[in-house]
């Protein structure tokens, strides 16, 4: 039996996006850049967003962080100053971004238990109207919360500031119109929602906004502004692409298409959710997150109020039977988080939740 991933990233993988990994190609060949293209243009499309409307898409070798950080150290100009959203581990790490590049940056932190606040992002904003840019994560995967960030991108567009979103655990799980979200750089990548396989991350940027941006990055490997040129030049790569990671991801997409696009998707994962809540409430576990501010994409449970539970050896158990599930990082209160998104579904749910009645029973037992 293979492990089942119930984490947010690498994920559990259809083996049809494995074997199409399996399989050598030129980062020359013409199959490999109609992929690229092919690849580019259906991102745009989950998007809600085309090429007509002014929106690009931009591929990025490395993890999903690469993205990120080609966005952060290449769209913030000498004259620029950045507005950071946190509220968990994935904000603070554009905040440290911002340190390392020497970025002007004000940094408007709330909880780990709480939304962003657009109310406070407004004040703000007018406060300190110097600010040009604000970076926002939408799925902060420390806890699994959802930040509102149309509500946020409405407030940035009417007060003209650029908005900057880290979608790397919704976007493919999440309904979203990026044009109407007001969101001018999205970053996600391609080993989440999407069910591909590890390599790469992706940009859909607003083409007036990137085009801003010529000459002022940060880093030559990280420039997004060359790497979209070097793209819409010749359909390839300027440094070495993760050609097979491209092809497995591209196979992602189809069957994407083929289980119903994005709003199927959500619908599954939902169903993952649903029958973890469920289960894990049955056990007497607690959620660390209110209900109402509670993402589909990833749960953060609390440790049992019992002496005899240790993570490290319930996670071997559990990782013993195949189930993989995901440390907390939390800066309050321990916790551990599972995953509802990847190739998983209700049934897989069911049998994790299973393995963990067990394991805890046993665990009392031995007490």
């Amino acid at each position: 039996m293979k492990k089942l991933l119930f984490t947010p990233g690498p994920l559990s993988t259809s083996q049809t996006v494995k074997a199409a990994a399996m399989e050598d190609i030129g980062s020359r060949d013409a199959l490999f850049v109609d992929a690229v293209k092919q690849i580019r243009e259906e991102l745009l499309t989950l998007g809600q967003v085309s090429k007509e409307e002014g929106y690009e898409t931009v591929l990025m070798q490395g993890s999903g962080t690469f993205g990120v950080e080609s966005v952060i150290s290449s769209v913030i100009g000498e004259n620029d100053h950045l507005l950071v959203l946190s509220n968990g581990a994935y904000g603070e790490r554009i905040v440290k971004m911002c340190s390392i590049h020497k970025l002007p940056h004000t940094i408007l932190r709330f909880e780990e238990d709480e939304i962003t606040d657009p109310a406070a992002v407004r004040h703000l904003l007018e406060q300190q109207p110097h600010i040009t840019h604000v970076a926002c994560i939408h799925s902060e995967t420390t806890t699994g919360l959802f930040n509102p960030i149309e509500a946020i991108g409405a407030i940035c567009a009417e007060l003209g500031k650029t908005f900057i979103v880290d979608a790397m655990s919704s976007f493919g799980g999440v309904a979203l119109d990026i044009r109407k979200a007001h969101i001018q750089y999205l970053v996600s990548s391609s080993n989440k929602c999407i069910e591909g396989i590890p390599g790469f991350a992706f940009i859909i940027a607003e083409k007036q906004a990137l085009l801003t941006t010529k000459g002022q990055a940060r880093s030559l490997s990280l420039d997004l502004y060359e790497q979209w040129q070097g793209l819409e030049a010749n359909g390839q790569f300027r440094f070495t692409p993760p050609t097979l990671s491209i092809m497995a991801f591209r196979q992602a997409l189809q069957e994407l298409r083929e289980e119903g696009g994005i709003p199927a998707r959500e619908a599954r994962y939902r169903k993952n959710k649903a029958t973890l809540d469920k289960g894990m409430e049955a056990l007497g576990f607690k959620q660390y997150l209110r209900p109402e501010i509670q993402g589909h994409i990833i749960t953060s449970f609390l440790y049992p109020n019992d002496p005899s539970f240790h993570f490290e050896q319930f996670y071997q158990q559990l990782s013993d039977r195949n189930f993989v599930i995901y440390p907390g990082k939390l800066s309050k209160t321990n916790a551990f988080r599972i995953g509802n998104i990847g190739q998983i579904f209700p049934a897989d749910v069911a049998a994790l939740v299973q393995a963990i009645s067990e394991i805890m029973q046993k665990q009392t037992a031995h007490a």
